[in-house]
């Protein structure tokens, strides 16, 4: 195998291959634009069984040139607050910031934060380019159904009741300073064989939001809507202190050019 094949090789993170086939995607009983209940039909993907980690995008800031996850025009999440949403969001990003270009050293097995919906895009052209697989971000119903894991309509990845000992999550908000993301695989994988999929960070993924995207849904692999304002998040993080946030059916509207430290992403590839 010649050195280009090992390099490819090298780059090409670990996937679980979720099968093709329906499931119901959003909740009777989640927010307004969790309803209704419907149900989807994928075809066959891949997903990362993991975020991706500072070390996998250490590697895409080296080679590419890309600017590194820093603070840098703040997001209109944080500005259309106050001042002291303003100073906090600067203290805390200290902690996750990149200083000379590379990631801080004992984060290097945690997931990247620090990264807006376009830099994981990037991301994800640099890897196709890398390793001549086309990679990208899950839409949003690859995300859910990842997530469900094979479970038919339990609020979480594990089942139907919170169980705190399976997520990174802000178990007392009082704590939120000493709090922060963890290492990936530090809690178990569901049943596809997947890591943090809820908790740890808010993974960004492929779709425009749309309120009513499941008023008239569009029911073999939907791509969401063209265009949009607002773009969605979805999983909870650690900075997560509702449990309802880490349900499998929660959608998560940020403004696209939102970053934070407790906001990742994973990629996906069709097969």
């Amino acid at each position: 195998m010649d050195s280009t094949a090992d390099r490819q090789n090298l780059l090409v993170p670990e996937m679980a291959t979720i099968p093709a086939g329906p499931f119901t995607m959003g909740s009777d009983d989640g927010d307004e634009d969790e309803r209704p209940p419907h149900v989807v039909d994928l075809a066959a993907f891949q997903i990362g069984v993991q975020p991706v980690i500072n070390a996998e995008y250490a590697r895409f800031v080296r080679e590419s040139g890309h600017r590194p996850p820093n603070v840098h025009a703040l997001p209109l999440v944080v500005t259309a607050g106050n001042s002291e949403r303003e100073d906090v969001f600067r203290r805390t990003s200290e902690t996750y910031a990149w200083h000379g270009g590379a990631p801080p050293r004992e984060r290097l097995d945690h997931p990247v934060t620090m990264v807006q919906w376009d830099d994981a895009v990037a991301y994800c052209a640099w890897l196709s380019a890398a390793t001549g697989r086309a990679f990208r971000l899950p839409t949003e119903a690859e995300w859910e159904k990842t997530c469900r894991g094979g479970l038919r309509g339990q609020r979480y990845p594990w089942g139907e009741r919170f169980d705190q000992a399976m997520v990174r999550f802000l178990e007392e908000p009082a704590n939120r300073a000493k709090h922060g993301t963890m290492a990936c695989r530090a809690y178990p994988a569901n049943g596809y064989g997947v890591f943090d999929i809820v908790g740890n960070v808010w993974e960004w993924v492929q779709d425009w939001y749309a309120p009513d995207a499941y008023a008239a849904p569009q029911r073999s692999n939907p791509a969401g809507p063209a265009s949009g304002r607002l773009r969605i998040v979805r999983g909870g993080g650690w900075l997560s202190a509702d449990v309802r946030m880490l349900r499998c059916c929660h959608r998560h509207k940020v403004p696209p050019d939102t970053y934070s430290y407790a906001i990742g992403f994973r990629v996906a590839a069709s097969v």
